[in-house]
């Protein structure tokens, strides 16, 4: 039995590319949180809660059948750990769009994929990386919203102080308390390359230089004719999620 007295454990989730690492990273910089990033799930179930553990986004594992537009059994966890406190991270779907690209150009690398994700490869990469969106924040959202924390990359990027004391109390921590070992971590959210910005460990490999800035880069990377192509995709999702899109 986990006492109660310590602070819940913590899962990240939501669309690749949308600031899953950078926020599981926050857990890394709290002493009192142990965090893994995209562990096999059967590795979650068999972790030790006695004292605070955090995750981003864990991998598929054999025996464990994942639910629709997540990579686990929900049900199976929560059974097994009710404790546990989820987060969603959304990003407005055309700079995700953007930042999918690489990853999606290699076989499909984000997970969950999508079923049906080999019909979508003879399509252009921006409609596969639309769909992908699509599909994690339609029905991966879907599984967990009524119990799940929704925060927003664009809130995280614009006021990461606001967003990290939101986020301490949701755990039960106090903000205050742990703002010092939070300030590294803080410092290092940027909407802009600049010698303050870290980029999350685990993003590097998918970063490009071909944008100055995080919030609204799309309007950097796409053209008239892939907003035409992904509007459609997206539209009612991101309508759900409040996001604007240009006429398209």
């Amino acid at each position: 039995m986990t006492p109660d007295n310590i602070p819940p454990p913590a899962m990240v989730l939501g669309c690749g590319r949308s600031g899953t690492s950078i926020f599981g990273e926050f857990f890394d910089h709290l002493a009192i949180y142990t965090y893994r990033s995209e562990p096999p799930f059967a590795d979650v179930m068999n972790a030790d809660f006695s004292s605070p553990l955090a995750f981003k986004v864990p991998r598929e594992s054999a025996g464990f059948a994942p639910d629709t537009g997540l990579s686990f059994p929900l049900a199976r966890l929560r059974a097994a750990v009710p404790r546990m406190r989820f987060f969603w991270i959304v990003r407005h779907p055309l700079d995700a769009v953007c930042s999918l690209k690489v990853g999606i150009g290699k076989n499909w690398g984000h997970h969950p994929r999508p079923p049906g994700w080999e019909d979508w490869l003879a399509r252009p990469l921006v409609e596969q990386c639309a769909h992908h969106w699509q599909y994690l924040n339609a029905q991966g959202f879907a599984q967990v919203s009524d119990i799940a924390s929704l925060v927003r990359f664009e809130d995280m990027i614009s006021d990461p102080g606001d967003f990290a004391q939101r986020v301490c109390g949701v755990l039960g921590l106090s903000y205050p308390d742990h703002q010092p070992e939070l300030a590294s971590w803080e410092d290092r959210v940027q909407n802009s390359n600049n010698a303050r910005f870290v980029e999350a460990e685990t993003s590097r490999a998918y970063s490009r230089p071909d944008h100055s800035v995080r919030i609204q880069r799309w309007r950097e990377n796409l053209t008239a004719q892939e907003l035409a192509q992904v509007i459609p995709i997206v539209s009612n999702t991101a309508g759900s999620f409040g996001y604007r899109l240009p006429d398209g």
